[in-house]
């Protein structure tokens, strides 16, 4: 998980569409609160404007094309999932835990709380997770104090280094210093499932291969092929730890950089 930058400016169907959206599921909450939180009454959300073609298109760019949990690339047969941070339908504070209705509906079409995820971690993991240190605090709707919650979760438009909380040792995902948000984003998202270990451990395996090219280049400064070698395999390592690269996040925590 590396930072993601979101483009300022908000894609054209969050800021006509959306708002007036927001505004209507607000007006019916107030006109029926009982009614949604009991689960007699649902929501219904447009994905024509939050999963929108403008607002797929902006978190792919923001995003380099990868998952803004996992890092994978998402490819032009998955383009992925416009993820709701805060789950906008309902909401669960543990795997198993109660189930309250409604979720975070005020924030349907907001910009902030969109991303693009692939389908394991969307679908799979998270889901209607949003662990928070103190449930008590919770934001139930729209006249509630978002700001007043703690989550557990990490936000990686909002943190600055989210690879500072979450590290890397080979392919395997760790929380630095046991950090409690790092254990739960990790958890809640499976950062550490078999299948994305294989793909990590595959990357991490050549960039090892390209480290060990550069280490025997400086052991023999006379071999003039194999410094030709090194200098393509520094730059392929540099290229691994930008952001638009797979699994940049596994690559500085093992190979520097960040």
């Amino acid at each position: 998980m590396i930072h993601i930058r979101r483009h300022r400016k908000l894609p054209k169907p969050l800021s006509t569409k959306g708002k007036a959206e927001r505004a209507k599921l607000c007006r019916q909450y107030s006109a029926d609160a009982d009614g949604f939180r009991n689960g007699r009454r649902r929501f219904r959300f447009l994905r024509t404007i939050y999963a929108s073609r403008a607002v797929k298109q902006a978190l792919f760019e923001a995003q380099h094309g990868k998952c803004a949990f996992c890092e994978s690339k998402l490819t032009a047969t998955s383009f992925g999932d416009v993820e709701h941070f805060r789950p906008k339908g309902a909401v669960r504070q543990e795997e198993d835990g109660e189930k309250l209705l409604p979720g975070y509906y005020w924030l349907a079409y907001q910009w902030g709380n969109l991303f693009l995820s692939c389908q394991l971690c969307n679908q799979r993991f998270k889901r209607e997770l949003f662990p928070l240190t103190d449930p008590s605090h919770r934001a139930r709707c729209h006249t509630d104090a978002v700001a007043a919650e703690t989550p557990l979760l990490i936000d990686p438009a909002r943190e600055k280094r989210p690879e500072a909380l979450v590290s890397f040792r080979g392919e395997w995902a760790f929380p630095v210093g046991n950090d409690a948000r790092a254990s739960a984003t990790i958890n809640c998202l499976g950062l550490n499932r078999a299948g994305l270990l294989e793909q990590r451990l595959q990357r991490y395996r050549y960039l090892l291969a390209l480290q060990e090219i550069i280490v025997a280049a400086r052991r023999y400064p006379a071999d003039g092929e194999l410094t030709a070698q090194a200098a393509i395999a520094e730059r392929r390592l540099l290229a691994a730890r930008r952001d638009r690269a797979e699994y940049a996040g596994m690559a500085r925590a093992n190979f520097g950089g960040g």
